[in-house]
């Protein structure tokens, strides 16, 4: 099994949440922090972009943000995604601990266990070193659009 999470913990939060806030999230569109964010609203997802760089900023039409706890709690975010190094996360997964988040999202390359942890023992989903955009049609085929039944 894989140390970040298994491909049907990754399939029960695509399937499950359609709310994702994008820490780290980047307007430059060669960037994973880019396509990865524009990807998943190609596929239905709300995406909400969190950079304390371009908070005030629209990306992917959306407000950016300067940290999780600054996004309103009607915009009901589900998934965090982090676009951080490994060693950066934790303070992340506490702040999705305190706005209710339901699973944590750690990209390709993204791994720590401590920060793991916690979002478990707070009773998110946890998928590390994986990428939806990988996994999207991977797991779900290429059709999927978030919202709408598994193929």
């Amino acid at each position: 099994m894989r140390a970040g999470g298994t491909a049907d913990t990754a399939r029960e939060i695509l399937t499950s949440f359609t709310t994702w806030a994008v820490v780290g999230a980047s307007p430059e569109s060669h960037k994973p922090a880019s396509f990865v964010p524009a990807f998943l609203q190609s596929r239905g997802y709300r995406v909400i972009p969190v950079n304390p760089t371009y908070a005030g900023q629209r990306i992917f039409g959306e407000t950016c943000y300067p940290d999780l706890t600054s996004i309103p709690a009607s915009d009901g975010v589900e998934v965090v995604d982090l676009f951080r190094r490994s060693h950066l996360v934790l303070p992340h997964v506490d702040e999705a601990c305190e706005i209710g988040a339901k699973a944590i999202w750690m990209q390709a390359g993204i791994v720590n266990d401590d920060a793991a942890a916690v979002a478990r023992a707070a009773g998110m989903l946890v998928v590390m070193d994986r990428c939806p955009k990988v996994d999207i049609p991977t797991l779900l085929g290429n059709s999927f659009r978030a919202g709408h039944a598994a193929a």
